[in-house]
């Protein structure tokens, strides 16, 4: 799941859970909503960790000049 599956995770279950009056027999939308937002958070903090991992500092490499020896023989 990416970034954007987790934001709409945590968009969803804080609608279910702050905007909806629904009452379901058997099945509670507040505490769904709830969890959903709870797997969006954790996905969020999973995703930013690997993603951080990934993002390696590579130095810069040193530019080296490759002289022809003709060339430089002739004064180009």
């Amino acid at each position: 799941m990416g970034l954007g599956g987790c934001i709409i995770l945590i968009a969803v279950g804080a609608i279910l859970t702050f905007a909806t009056d629904w009452k379901m027999e058997g099945f509670n939308v507040t505490v769904a909503g709830l969890v959903m937002m709870a797997v969006g958070l954790i996905g969020v903090a999973a995703f930013t960790s690997i993603a951080r991992r990934r993002r390696a500092v590579v130095p810069p490499v040193a530019q080296t000049t490759v002289v022809d020896p003709e060339q430089e023989r002739r004064g180009y």
